[in-house]
């Protein structure tokens, strides 16, 4: 292997960021010597934290981590890539049923930037189950997220939820 800086983008919305993208991010690290977390946008979800949000909340739950960046992006994630000399994608599956929308979004971003390729991981089987918005869903009902997401987010989510009030 060369010295050169082998680097992926692991995008999401990350709203919250939970145990099954660390899972994914922590296993990358091992493939990557640098991977930067792209905090994109929503899409039709409706978000709990804004991206900046994301952003400082992810940087400290990632702080001890070596070869972790955090970033933001509001466009195409394929232009990301070329703006920032990226070749890697990091996408995590969960279930069968993430299979056919990443395989579809895998393939459209091939066409739009044929230099990167999309590196699908499964998350661990005792994670497969949690999603941000299962996450999110579980916390409007005072339910304990704590088993799904760092430390930090569950004060984080707390205190936010506490100025809406």
């Amino acid at each position: 292997m060369n010295d050169t800086v082998r680097k992926a983008i692991y995008p999401g919305s990350f709203d919250p960021i939970t145990n099954g993208h660390l899972d994914i991010l922590d296993r990358s690290l091992s493939l990557f010597s640098e991977v930067i977390i792209v905090v994109a946008g929503t899409g039709h979800k409706k978000p709990l934290l804004s991206p900046q949000e994301r952003v400082e909340l992810i940087r400290e739950v990632v702080s001890d981590r070596k070869g972790v960046k955090v970033d933001r992006w509001s466009g195409l994630i394929m232009d990301y890539a070329r703006v920032h000399q990226i070749s890697a994608v990091i996408r995590g599956l969960r279930a069968a049923s993430d299979f056919e929308y990443e395989f579809m979004m895998a393939s459209m971003n091939k066409e739009l930037n044929p230099q990167v390729e999309t590196l699908f991981m499964m998350t661990a089987q005792n994670l497969y189950f949690v999603s941000s918005t299962i996450v999110k869903e579980l916390f409007y009902y005072d339910g304990d997220i704590s088993p799904y997401v760092p430390a930090g987010v569950v004060a984080r989510l707390k205190v936010k939820v506490s100025k809406k009030n």
